[in-house]
């Protein structure tokens, strides 16, 4: 299914190794002519434990792979800070706390680093197929600054003070529209990726 062969295969629908309604409808725009499916109700969700997005990933995908018996895949993503010396990584969703909201986070970070100074958004896709027994990873990234203040209501996350590349207005990453951001995105990267590969 996944070699560099030119014989055709068939694809069923792939498992999204989460529940996260934003983040299905996310891929499913990302990954046109893919049929994606949620993480059935019943299964659940492995521990992260990995110390890499690329471990993180692979958890959760060959649980869902494991679980479904179908090809799974999953993200792993976070934003790194320069004057965080790359924190919080592969913490930030629970950068201000095992339970902590995307409110909580985003203060945080506004509250530790400096406006204008260097972040980078890193996505990896592990995707895993229990036939064959293969699995594969795909990386994106995206090289930004911090904003003077939050803005934009789209997106989620940490969104609001990425101002991505060539953003000449100063617009951040929740101001962007879907097609903008989904063409320089970590996440929109990664999918790109994925995508070729399938």
């Amino acid at each position: 299914m996944f070699d560099n062969s030119d014989e055709p295969t068939e694809r069923g629908a792939i498992v999204l190794a989460t529940r996260n309604d934003h983040k299905v409808r996310e891929f499913a725009r990302l990954l046109p002519g893919v049929e994606i499916e949620p993480l059935p109700d019943e299964a659940s969700s492995p521990e992260e434990t990995g110390s890499t997005y690329a471990e993180n990933a692979l958890i959760k995908a060959r649980a869902a792979a494991a679980f479904t018996g179908k090809v799974a895949f999953a993200d792993d993503s976070g934003i790194e800070a320069a004057a965080l010396s790359g924190a919080p990584g592969v913490r930030s969703a629970r950068f201000a706390g095992e339970n902590a909201s995307d409110a909580e986070n985003l203060q945080l970070l506004i509250d530790r680093v400096p406006p204008g100074t260097g972040l980078e958004y890193v996505c990896v896709i592990a995707l895993v197929d229990p036939v064959s027994e293969t699995e594969h990873t795909f990386e994106g990234r995206c090289i930004g600054s911090m904003a003077a203040a939050p803005a934009g209501a789209g997106g989620f996350g940490y969104d609001p003070v990425f101002v991505p590349p060539g953003q000449r207005d100063g617009r951040t990453m929740a101001e962007l529209s879907d097609a903008e951001k989904d063409a320089i995105s970590h996440r929109g990267l990664a999918a790109a990726a994925l995508l070729d590969s399938l």
